[in-house]
């Protein structure tokens, strides 16, 4: 018995010292300012303008929906059409030529005439009889004899800008009569009337010509807008 109490002493007293020796090398640790060993360091890291790839960070890109700007040509060529024989309800060149007021009956005239080729096609000319400028706006609108319904305009023909005559000069329109055989029955007409646009796309005023004979339509036929030269009216 008296063996195991200096045992168990001797133990108590060697336990005692060594959490004495942790105690003191904790508090000199403190007071030099150091970790005690085996803590691990957290480090907070640098802002950078690196991008996940490593490379240096890019400009913001534009913001998606945001259109660029577009310019509208001063003069040139150009209609508006839909090719269902309405107008269009909004004219994108209005801004074309403000200044220029539009080729109307008053200071132009109109012509009709037929064509070799393409076959079943008519050619519009107006030419500006005037002493200035006018501006072929949009596609000439077009009846055939007492029809109600305005001619099918064709919207892939429109130009790049308003076609602008100086004195003198000419515009035209080609007229596409028919449309695949046996799909429609065609009606012959005799007379065109030929409405003229202002840049609102309103009308300006109506001319009346005489067909070339033996004129035949259906309702798949179509008028282009007003072109500068022949062989883009007729291309159609």
């Amino acid at each position: 018995m008296r063996t195991n109490r200096i045992r168990t002493t001797v133990l108590a007293a060697t336990a005692l010292a060594a959490a004495l020796s942790l105690t003191a090398c904790g508090g000199e640790d403190k007071a030099m300012g150091t970790k005690p060993a085996g803590a691990a360091e957290t480090a907070t890291p640098a802002a950078t303008n690196t991008d996940n790839t490593g490379g240096t960070a890019q400009p913001d890109a534009p913001k998606a929906g945001t259109p660029d700007t577009q310019t509208v040509p001063a003069e040139g060529k150009h209609a508006g059409g839909n090719g269902n024989g309405k107008k269009p309800e909004t004219a994108p060149n209005e801004k074309a030529a403000p200044s220029i007021p539009a080729c109307t009956p008053t200071n132009s005239t109109v012509k009709v005439s037929s064509v070799s080729r393409p076959i079943n096609h008519l050619l519009l000319t107006v030419t500006n009889t005037g002493s200035t400028d006018c501006a072929a706006y949009y596609a000439p609108f077009l009846r055939f004899d007492d029809a109600q319904a305005v001619y099918p305009v064709l919207d892939d023909s429109k130009p790049q800008a308003v076609v602008t005559l100086a004195p003198g000069e000419k515009a035209y329109a080609g007229i596409a009569l028919l449309g695949e055989p046996g799909q429609n029955e065609p009606v012959k007409s005799d007379n065109l009337g030929v409405i003229m646009v202002d840049k609102n796309n309103e009308s300006a005023g109506e001319s009346t010509l005489k067909l070339p004979a033996e004129t035949y339509t259906d309702s798949l036929g179509f008028v282009t807008y007003w072109q500068s030269d022949v062989e883009t009216a007729l291309m159609f």
